[in-house]
């Protein structure tokens, strides 16, 4: 297939296919539309994809339950009820969309097969499953009873099956049987195309790896294409050369499935990443903030925007379409290989929040006349909606980067960039406006917050140097900015003062002082190193819950690595003033590269074996 220009609109060049340069496909999908009639109106619950998969191919389709993959899977196979499904499914040039019964089971099972996500519920209980296996045979093929079921016994040696799971009972066998066996029956006619429907769904993790080594082995040996529906992202990392992103019946994403886990551009695939549990890492776990919307009601604009952290005006009014990205993401920065990818975004993905490059700051010691060049060079990112920290031993330059992006400090060089705007070309209501959009919260909120106000003027303090709303409207944003980190707002806890409060509720002030403004961007240095093992639990996961709901980047400064594991995204080593490295959280906590980041990780906290 040749390579999409810039103009190649999606449906004349599917998206799928010329990602990766895939030849020319088997089955070619376009604006495929499955619209159900419900009590309520017409629930689309797939609306407008187009995708190829080409001979040989493995296609991976994911995104949250309810995002439409299941229906695409049926579509496939003609299982919707007439006049549900609309737009062109074509294999090897036939269409399928308007065949009649008798011609769809020409197709079922013999050139596309299924194996359905619940294969408990698949099989007839009052049937041995060597019965079950052979009637597609028997069936479709024409073999008598006896050639369909020595086909059957030698297909279940395939998928690790013997002649005693044969003769069971759908009842007899455990959930990973019971897969092998559904895999046997979708593989009876030898089809050209093999649809796996949450084949790792429900599996303790030794069936899940099973069924993952058998997947790969079938394919190899039979040359067959697969597409893969799943919600299993480290399956469909294994199994899939390329992966598609379906939100709420659109595509969203088509990546190769080596840049799924490393580099998410789209942010709900960037959300799903995040959600996704993993060994390499202790982070906890956050879902994408908000719900998927109605498909009976669908929203105008992206899809995605009431759940995007960087949404515009635009994402709102207009749908994005399908589009290349180019030039490639260059292998390291975001890519893996230059591969081109397609994304539906206006922004053309992820954006960048944070771009601070090459900053420098050198301090002199009084007297001597000594230099110390404190940050040497330093450059770091944060993305919409991430967590970033950045770690090293004390000393590091860690605070006084934090200090020189923030513009606390002036330094000798480099350029800092919030939402695409450097700082330091600002002056005047413009510097003052972006400002608000970043905001600090010190290491010592002793010495940061003042002892002479009380709670209620320190964090209402923001809004009146900014001048920004009535004196209602910030009494109303001060209790707000309270509730949100779980402090009280009673008349009596606004009036006290620094010295009346527990370390942790001042922690807890300085934080609403900082949220008050609404920012963008959340920098905390060092924000729970003062606390004690209990408060600090509760302060950093209240940090990452205020960071999730609002969608903020959360840049956290810290020197303990346990830590911030339970946060990040991604994590910055820092020494001596400069970045020896970034990545993220799984991959750095589980491979790092740099001898400074294996000499944290073996001295962070951690209980001794007995």
């Amino acid at each position: 297939m040749a390579t999409p220009t810039e103009t190649t609109p999606v449906g004349t060049e599917s998206a799928c296919s010329a990602a990766t340069g895939s030849p020319r496909p088997g089955l070619s999908v376009r604006d495929l539309r499955v619209h159900f009639p419900t009590a309520g109106g017409i629930a689309r619950a797939v609306d407008g994809v187009s995708f190829d998969l080409a001979a040989g191919e493995a296609l991976a389709i994911i995104g949250e339950t309810g995002s439409g993959k299941t229906s695409i899977a049926r579509a496939l196979l003609g299982l919707h009820p007439a006049g549900v499904t609309r737009g062109g499914i074509r294999l090897s040039g036939q269409e399928l969309i308007g065949l009649a019964e008798d011609a769809w089971r020409a197709v079922r099972w013999r050139r596309i097969a299924l194996a359905a996500q619940n294969a408990g519920a698949a099989f007839d209980p009052v049937y041995h499953i060597g019965e079950q296996i052979a009637e597609p045979l028997r069936e479709h093929l024409g073999l008598a009873p006896v050639e369909a079921l020595a086909q059957a016994i030698l297909l279940a040696e395939q998928v690790g099956l013997t002649p005693r799971h044969l003769a069971a009972y759908p009842h007899q066998l455990s959930g990973g049987e019971k897969q092998r066996a559904m895999l046997a029956m979708a593989l009876s006619c030898n089809p050209e195309i093999l649809i796996v429907d949450e084949p790792t769904s429900g599996q303790d993790m030794l069936a899940r790896a099973e069924v993952i080594t058998l997947l790969r082995r079938l394919r190899a040996a039979r040359g067959m294409s697969l597409l893969l529906i799943s919600h299993d992202l480290a399956a469909v990392a294994q199994l899939a050369d390329r992966v598609a992103v379906l939100y709420a019946g659109k595509l969203v994403e088509v990546v190769a499935a080596a840049d799924l886990i490393e580099a998410p551009r789209h942010p709900y695939t960037w959300g799903l990443r995040n959600a996704y549990p993993s060994m390499t890492t202790a982070r906890d776990l956050a879902g994408i903030r908000g719900e998927l919307p109605d498909p009976v009601h669908p929203l105008s604009g992206c899809r995605f925007h009431p759940r995007c952290t960087q949404a515009v005006e635009q994402c709102r009014l207009v749908e994005p379409e399908l589009q290349p990205q180019y030039p490639p993401l260059p292998r390291g920065e975001g890519g893996q290989g230059g591969e081109v990818r397609w994304i539906a975004c206006h922004l053309g993905g992820l954006q960048t929040l944070l771009r601070a490059r090459d900053l420098r700051k050198t301090f002199s010691t009084n007297g001597s006349g000594t230099k110390v060049e404190a940050v040497r060079g330093a450059s770091i990112q944060v993305y919409e909606g991430e967590v970033v920290a950045l770690v090293g031993q004390t000393g590091s330059g860690k605070s006084t980067l934090a200090r020189l992006i923030v513009g606390l400090e002036q330094g000798e060089g480099g350029r800092v960039e919030l939402e695409g705007q450097e700082l330091t070309a600002l002056a005047g209501e413009r510097l003052a406006r972006i400002r608000r959009r970043i905001q600090y919260i010190a290491q010592d909120p002793f010495e940061a917050l003042s002892p002479r106000l009380t709670v209620a003027e320190i964090v209402r303090e923001p809004l009146e140097i900014q001048r920004i709303g009535a004196a209602a409207e910030r009494d109303a944003a001060v209790r707000e900015a309270l509730a949100a980190v779980s402090l009280p707002v009673t008349a009596e806890f606004l009036r006290r003062h620094t010295h009346e409060l527990s370390g942790g509720q001042l922690q807890r002030v300085a934080i609403a002082r900082g949220l008050v403004l609404d920012p963008k961007l959340l920098i905390a240095d060092e924000p729970v190193s003062m606390l004690d093992a209990s408060e600090q639990a509760k302060t950093i996961n209240l940090l990452k819950q205020i960071q999730n709901q609002r969608g903020m980047g959360l840049l956290l400064i810290s020197h303990d690595l346990a830590l911030v594991r339970k946060v990040a995204d991604r994590i910055a080593v820092m020494q001596h003033g400069e970045i020896v490295e970034t990545g993220p959280a799984s991959r750095l906590i589980a491979r790092p590269q740099h001898e400074y980041t294996r000499a944290l990780l073996a001295v962070a906290p951690a209980f001794a074996e007995a």
